[in-house]
């Protein structure tokens, strides 16, 4: 029997992307120029999956709004899961809607068909597999999930964020499951107070077979605000996103796009601007006459002033970026919560419909918070709160 459906995580907020999440969840944040999540139901699709069962929680009616009841002709059933309680919590909540052996993504990370279909392929040739997991190789897993893998295949042991200097591989957030699976996973005890999916796994690799897929696709997560732009660049660098204008933008002649760059559909770039490289403008975006825009992501309706400089920005929607103003660019050191991340490459994070006046410099680094006002010459520099002013 083969895999037909897809369960997909969906219901996080993605807290340390705080406050790009203020108004929409970590899965409906731009990777490029459309939602985490679009690209993770495209790679589903291509690999051939024809059913979606898609968990929502935090900032629901943006991902239902957006994609309505099918994706590309592919079914969607929406389970809500009131609490976020954590991923386990999550796939008991859509845990009535499996009856067969299902396949069950995070909707919050990019993976490519590619790691999919191995999931898909090692788990069907194999009988007595209750799940089998995606597992890649990465430099850092401290942030992530690792697997112990023994040369047979097996999954020997699942370890949460691992510190210690064993070979592990990285839990892709792919896994192929029998309903037998689905139903011992979402029968573990909480840890404090939240129900993991990692020790569901745990549970089964204490007494059934679980495989590791050993894959070679991509996988991509954002963490943090920067992250987005790394997002970015590896799609370009991997050719799942290329270099485009939509036929509905205007590009002044004698503006210049250096490529890569996705210029989306109804945006404006005015004379003497420079967009380019690694750039995406969401939809609806202006950019304005002789300014310059780099190793950006721009969200959709915002507007970038005449000779303003937008380096290693990223911007929610409707975001107003004044005449002269300056996102110099990175590296800076970024404050997320009570962590100072040192030297990222973040010229500044700027949230939801706040505007800057014009003439305003960003200190490499800053973050400002949605629906803020910064008066024209400020210097804004560290964290700027939500709906504040600054002069």
């Amino acid at each position: 029997m083969s895999v037909r459906s897809a369960i997909v995580l969906a219901a996080g907020e993605g807290k340390r992307l705080r406050p790009l999440t203020r108004h929409r969840p970590k899965p409906m944040l731009p990777a490029g120029t459309k939602p985490i999540l679009e690209h993770v139901f495209d790679e589903l699709v291509a690999a051939g999956i024809e059913e979606l069962t898609v968990v929502v929680g935090y900032g629901r009616s943006a991902v239902q709004s957006h994609f309505g009841p099918s994706y590309r002709d592919v079914p969607i059933e929406y389970v809500v899961q009131e609490h976020q309680l954590g991923s386990g919590h999550a796939l008991a909540v859509a845990a009535s809607t499996v009856e067969e052996r299902t396949l069950v993504v995070n909707g919050d990370q990019l993976v490519d068909r590619k790691i999919v279909g191995d999931v898909i392929s090692t788990h069907e040739t194999d009988p007595d597999a209750v799940a089998t997991l995606g597992v890649i190789g990465h430099d850092d897993l401290a942030e992530y999930g690792g697997a112990i893998v023994d040369a047979d295949g097996t999954v020997s042991e699942i370890v949460e964020n691992p510190t210690d200097d064993r070979t592990y591989r990285l839990n892709a957030g792919v896994y192929a499951l029998e309903a037998e699976a689905v139903e011992a996973m979402t029968d573990v005890e909480p840890t404090a107070g939240e129900f993991s999916l990692v020790d569901g796994l745990e549970a089964l690799v204490d007494d059934r077979t679980v495989r590791a897929a050993a894959s070679e696709g991509i996988w991509i997560d954002a963490t943090y605000p920067w992250d987005l732009l790394e997002v970015a660049e590896t799609l370009f660098e991997t050719g799942t996103v290329t270099g485009s204008v939509a036929s509905s933008a205007r590009v002044h002649g004698t503006a210049t796009i250096v490529e890569p760059a996705v210029v989306g559909p109804d945006c404006v770039i005015n004379a003497g601007a420079v967009v380019g490289p690694n750039v995406c403008l969401g939809q609806n975006v202006t950019v304005g006459s002789n300014a310059t825009v780099r190793r950006s992501v721009v969200d959709a309706d915002s507007r970038i002033g005449s000779n303003a400089t937008a380096i290693d920005c990223v911007t929610g929607r409707g975001v107003r970026i004044g005449p002269g103003s300056a996102v110099v660019g990175g590296p800076g050191d970024v404050r997320v919560d009570s962590t100072v991340h040192r030297d990222e490459r973040l010229g500044a994070l700027i949230a939801d419909r706040t505007r800057d006046e014009g003439g305003v410099t960003y200190a490499p680094g800053t973050i400002v918070g949605a629906e803020a006002t910064i008066h024209a010459g400020a210097t804004v520099r560290g964290s700027v709160d939500s709906e504040t002013e600054v002069r």
